[in-house]
């Protein structure tokens, strides 16, 4: 029972995540990781993943800047294809780590840069920027579901206001997402077995986004962008940590 317990709070957060506090996506990340297995939970996770990113299309998706989105599908997809083949021979204990340092290490430079913006003035619009952040949002939600801090960074970084934050993060993930569905089905981690479980845990998914909306509603953008930045912190050293 209490695995089921923690499994209901995983789904409550992946729907709050949706809502836009894409660094709490590492709270769902590491309880689903624990219960079920690092490498099993990616592929189980993933249609709950789905259905989160298809409620929040419902109510943010018309704000999203497609422009953002168009430029990040490219190098994410190239990402995925890396982490996918990185998860054939890597073992979990050893990339875990891995993308929690490189998610800490981006929001140590997002917060030097809005304490010395003129240090990074350029970089946000940068082609090469867009590509690193995107081959690295690829390879880590293939590898982790743990995408959200690092695209929640980029938009943090090119400075989206809330509501096209979460459109277009909607929009995103939801494209990347289902991109991943041959991936996971061919590494064995998608099954009918699994999908079972989905079906009980997607009504928490849809609450949960309920609950972030309310929220978001109510909190300004400093304090949004502060709670990206500390809660994706404490997940990314969570992750190093092991």
């Amino acid at each position: 029972m209490w695995q089921w317990a923690l499994l209901a709070i995983a789904a409550l957060g992946i729907g709050v995540t949706k809502s836009g506090f894409s660094g709490m996506g590492m709270i769902h990340v590491l309880i689903f990781a624990h219960v079920l297995g690092a490498r099993e939970s990616t592929g189980i996770v993933l249609p709950m993943l789905i259905a989160g990113d298809v409620f929040a299309i419902l109510f943010y998706g018309k704000h999203a800047n497609w422009s953002y989105i168009y430029r990040m599908i490219p190098p994410a997809l190239l990402g995925i294809c890396m982490g996918a083949w990185a998860m054939t021979w890597l073992d979990s204990a050893v990339y875990k780590p891995f993308i929690g340092a490189t998610i800490l290490l981006l929001v140590v430079l997002q917060t030097v840069r809005v304490w010395r913006p003129q240090w990074f003035e350029n970089v946000p619009q940068s082609q090469w920027f867009a590509w690193s952040m995107g081959i690295l949002a690829g390879t880590t939600t293939m590898m982790a579901n743990a995408a959200g801090p690092v695209f929640g960074l980029y938009l943090l970084a090119i400075g989206l206001p809330k509501l096209e934050f979460v459109g277009t993060a909607a929009w995103f993930f939801l494209l990347i997402n289902v991109t991943k569905i041959p991936f996971s089905w061919g590494l064995g981690l998608i099954r009918i077995d699994t999908l079972s479980m989905n079906l009980l845990l997607i009504p928490l998914v849809a609450f949960g986004l309920w609950l972030g909306r309310k929220l978001v509603q109510r909190i300004s953008q400093r304090v949004f962008d502060s709670l990206i930045l500390s809660v994706t912190a404490a997940a990314a050293i969570r992750m190093v940590l092991g």
